[in-house]
């Protein structure tokens, strides 16, 4: 089979399941693994696919889902306010990592100059810095439509094998009990992130203040510094902790 064919297999399996594996390719088509590397790189070449740890995604930027939209559109002001403050704290030359948080997507606007590395399992933000000053590394693994993430086990162990000196992530809720999230997937990149960096940021509006959600999936001082618009008279139980609070 020449590589047009397997070029033609491999697109119609990219848009039927969103994303494709090298191992399974391989199998499928009835060659190697390195020959199936080797055509995805093409492919990245020519604008068609993002590659992943072991596979590639579609290169073009999927239409974000409404619960996507419906969080990133919330409390606009609020969060650009969290976002260029949280940006005054990136500088040339540093790596970090960025998680799925419709909180966090808004830095992008206010980091695409910089010439940083982002290393980030968040479609919008790879779709927003893709054009930009910024070097991206993808992190790879299954496919989350409804928050336009990726996420799974090949996800954290991309990420652990990585190290960056700044994370910032978001949360669904926090309160003196913890930080809080909607799904164990979300917990689990966040998680991960934190423990692969130096500082963790967490950009959180005030609305989230107090406001405990589905689960409960790590102490308060995980993170290093809040960013936030809330009183910080509301984050006396995070100080205690030795957490920073940075009002915008």
């Amino acid at each position: 089979m020449n590589f047009q064919l397997r070029k033609q297999k491999i697109l119609a399996q990219l848009a039927e399941k969103g994303e494709v594996d090298t191992k399974a390719l391989a199998l499928a088509l009835d060659t190697s693994e390195i020959t199936i590397r080797r055509d995805l790189n093409l492919l990245s070449d020519q604008g068609l696919v993002y590659r992943t740890h072991g596979g590639a995604i579609p290169a073009e930027a999927p239409e974000m889902p409404h619960r996507f939209i419906h969080k990133a559109a919330s409390n606009l002001a609020a969060k650009d306010k969290i976002a260029a403050k949280a940006a005054s704290y990136i500088e040339d030359g540093d790596i970090i990592f960025m998680d799925c948080g419709s909180t966090v997507f808004r830095l992008c606007q206010f980091i695409k100059n910089k010439r940083i590395k982002v290393i980030t399992n968040s479609m919008p933000v790879i779709s927003e810095l893709q054009n930009s000053q910024v070097s991206l590394n993808i992190v790879g693994g299954e496919y989350d439509a409804a928050r336009q993430a990726i996420h799974g086990t090949l996800a954290i162990e991309h990420i652990r094998r990585y190290h960056a000196g700044k994370a910032f992530i978001g949360v669904d809720g926090l309160s003196a009990q913890g930080l809080f999230a909607h799904s164990e997937m979300e917990a689990a990149i966040a998680l991960a992130l934190a423990a692969q960096s130096t500082q963790t940021y967490l950009l959180c509006d005030a609305a989230k203040i107090d406001k405990p959600s589905y689960l409960q999936f790590a102490p308060i001082d995980m993170v290093q510094a809040i960013v936030t618009n809330a009183d910080p008279a509301q984050l006396k139980y995070a100080k205690k902790k030795g957490v920073k609070i940075i009002g915008v």
